[in-house]
């Protein structure tokens, strides 16, 4: 099938505005920018902003059990520390995650991925972490795989905390005999990734599992800097991580590291949002170089869906500019997962995976505020029409 989206206002390409007219899509490929061409199906854009789909490259999708009864410990003042001593957080969610079957993992799991899709994501990176143990990690990443979702899925095996029968180096060294093995020889994951922070894992810790999981074809991402700056976002350097995220308390030499070294930051500012803590200072890494991403963290902590609000919260609460922080949510989000050759922009040769928006200018996104402003959803050249 072929497709024209035509009376385009503006379109936003992955990296600045362009003032063509037409796109032309050919066998779920971008073939022609500007210019008119016949189709099979034609999508008249009535003068409105078209753009990349959206790539979340940081969620945590693939859980059970909700929990929302943290949220009046939340506006009590709790930290994220006090909520899992009280038994919230992490371990909570690994529990009900443990009971729950894998068919049931992954309806709930479409259903998030299928709300996220008509907020414009196409593309949704998910990391296992809730199972911690060989079985229910390997369920997990299952379940990711098996998907069948209307998004590409990115599956990452994720260390993301341990178990309150082992220590952290009983555990590591579970981890590295375990688990990454078969993951590694299954092909579950694409990525890695560690929660590098005080209480979880350490630098030491996170870099034997890390170096496993690339020993075994894995490419490595880490969880840095989100409550303490205590190496983590060093150690993402020092590996060349596709990604280093959360990225709160990190300070300038690190940044300039990560920029040196081609990490993507991963910023998640509804994370912050919802724990009522400081945002990363975007500001000062695009300052020093570092490519920026944004992401939505999506988890039980911090149950967000919809990165047009990303936008919005990177926009009004980091000082992100509009252009920047789209580029964030398309161009770098598809770097921070490798895949920004495929995806992430509208150029000849790749996916078509598109957003045709019911708004005309980029400004427009953060500037109307909890409504979804996504019209139709193109995703390998099919278009997916939102509202009638």
């Amino acid at each position: 099938m072929d497709l024209l989206i035509r009376n385009i206002g503006k379109i936003f390409d992955g990296r600045k505005i362009i003032n063509e007219k037409e796109i032309y899509i050919e066998n779920g490929k971008i073939k022609k920018i500007g210019g008119k061409e016949r189709a099979e199906e034609v999508i008249d854009a009535d003068g409105n902003l078209v753009m990349p789909g959206f790539i979340d490259s940081h969620t945590h999708i693939a859980f059970a059990g909700y929990r929302d009864f943290e949220i009046n410990w939340k506006v009590e003042g709790a930290s994220y520390m006090e909520i899992s001593k009280r038994g919230g957080g992490i371990l909570y969610t690994v529990r009900e995650t443990k009971k729950a079957t894998k068919e049931r993992i992954k309806k709930e799991m479409m259903e998030r991925a299928r709300d996220m899709f008509h907020h414009g994501t196409t593309t949704i990176e998910v990391k296992s972490g809730y199972g911690l143990d060989r079985e229910n990690e390997i369920k997990l990443l299952e379940a990711i795989n098996e998907m069948d979702a209307e998004a590409t899925i990115v599956p990452t095996f994720l260390a993301h905390a341990i178990p309150e029968e082992m220590n952290e180096e009983e555990y590591t060294d579970y981890v590295i005999d375990e688990i990454i093995p078969e993951v590694g020889e299954r092909k579950l994951a694409r990525f890695a990734d560690v929660f590098c922070e005080e209480g979880y894992f350490s630098v030491t810790s996170s870099e034997r599992i890390l170096r496993a999981a690339m020993q075994h074809g894995m490419t490595p991402k880490i969880h840095a800097d989100e409550f303490s700056c205590c190496g983590c976002s060093r150690l993402a350097a020092l590996l060349k991580a596709a990604s280093a995220d959360h990225l709160l308390e990190t300070g300038e030499e690190e940044m300039k590291l990560l920029a040196s070294n081609n990490v993507v930051a991963t910023l998640l500012p509804a994370t912050p949002f919802v724990l009522n803590e400081k945002y990363a200072d975007a500001v000062k890494m695009i300052e020093n170089g570092v490519d920026i991403a944004i992401a939505t963290d999506m988890n039980p902590n911090c149950y967000v869906s919809n990165m047009q609000f990303i936008i919005q919260l990177a926009v009004y609460r980091m000082r992100i500019p509009v252009i920047t922080a789209l580029k964030a949510a398309t161009l770098n989000g598809a770097k921070a997962l490798g895949i920004d050759d495929m995806k992430g922009s509208i150029e000849v040769g790749k996916d078509a995976d598109i957003l045709i928006t019911s708004v005309k200018t980029p400004e427009f996104i953060p500037y109307h505020v909890g409504s979804n402003l996504i019209d139709v959803v193109v995703k390998d050249g099919v278009p997916y029409y939102l509202k009638q």
